[in-house]
């Protein structure tokens, strides 16, 4: 069992947990993920590792409440234990030999965005970040991005807070100006990335995105988390769980991605609404 150390409400929909695992702690790295279980009867869900603190042997964690398993990891309260916290899994991202870099998160995929960000910084890297949301509520990491970069962007869809746009706007600005970066890494909705790919192809910049697809087992075994790269005139199947989670963006077929992350929407939905009422009857 894995004892809940601190918990925040980072906004309405967004957590963020610090969960005792000490030998995860020591090895995670910007990029890895973890898989958990909230119970012994529970569904297994890959989370990336949003920070470590090896000295207390503390994992970080922030998720968005969208189905019945993220509802009941909510639900957990400090000093609590989840069942299963398995890590780090995946491809650390690569970060070595990079000197100036535009990061770009959207949502809750600035969760994933800030440790690479404040890697990068650590490292001596000149960091520009672009972080979106749909509204000034939605908003989370703000000080912390401010923090690690050297120039950062704040964007919201209707206006409420930052600039209103969409996150593309500034990086197409800052490529048109004549703005060079050894690499553009995204992460976010897959649409959102799907864009900022198109906004940096004419310039040639290169971009690594984070993908997220369905997931079980975390090791390759499943399945669930292929994705199909057009490399070099061919169709190549890769496995997000231990090729990834990074790719290069111009690779990934977007449009297949994201019509396997609608397969189970009806159910998922479902499973949400029954967990709920159950928490409501409780």
């Amino acid at each position: 069992m894995y004892r809940i150390v601190r918990k925040k409400a980072l906004n309405p929909t967004v957590t963020q947990l610090e969960i005792e695992a000490p030998l995860v702690a020591k090895k995670a790295k910007p990029g890895q993920f973890i898989i958990l279980r909230v119970d012994a009867d529970g569904e297994r869900i890959p989370l990336t590792v949003a920070g470590c603190n090896p000295e207390e042997g503390t994992v970080k964690i922030i998720f968005q409440i969208v189905g019945a398993t993220t509802e009941k990891l909510n639900h957990k309260q400090e000093g609590e234990s989840i069942q299963d916290f398995v890590g780090p899994l995946g491809v650390a991202t690569h970060l070595d030999g990079l000197k100036k870099v535009c990061i770009v998160g959207g949502g809750v995929g600035c969760a994933i965005a800030m440790p690479i960000a404040q890697a990068l910084h650590d490292m001596g890297a000149d960091v520009t970040s672009i972080i979106g949301f749909r509204n000034k509520d939605l908003v989370i990491l703000e000080d912390e991005f401010k923090a690690c970069s050297n120039k950062m962007y704040m964007m919201t869809d209707d206006g409420s807070y930052g600039r209103h746009g969409n996150v593309t706007m500034p990086l197409k600005e800052m490529l048109e100006a004549g703005e060079t970066f050894d690499m553009v890494i995204t992460i976010g909705p897959l649409i959102m990335m799907k864009f900022v790919v198109a906004a940096a192809k004419p310039f040639g910049v290169p971009v690594t995105v984070s993908m997220n697809p369905i997931m079980i087992d975390g090791t390759g075994m499943c399945g669930g988390c292929r994705l199909t790269l057009n490399r070099d005139g061919k169709k190549v199947t890769k496995f997000a769980c231990v090729d990834g989670p990074d790719f290069n963006g111009y690779e990934v077929d977007f449009d297949e991605a994201m019509s396997r992350g609608r397969m189970y929407f009806d159910f998922e939905r479902h499973a949400h609404e029954e967990t709920c009422n159950l928490f409501k009857n409780a």
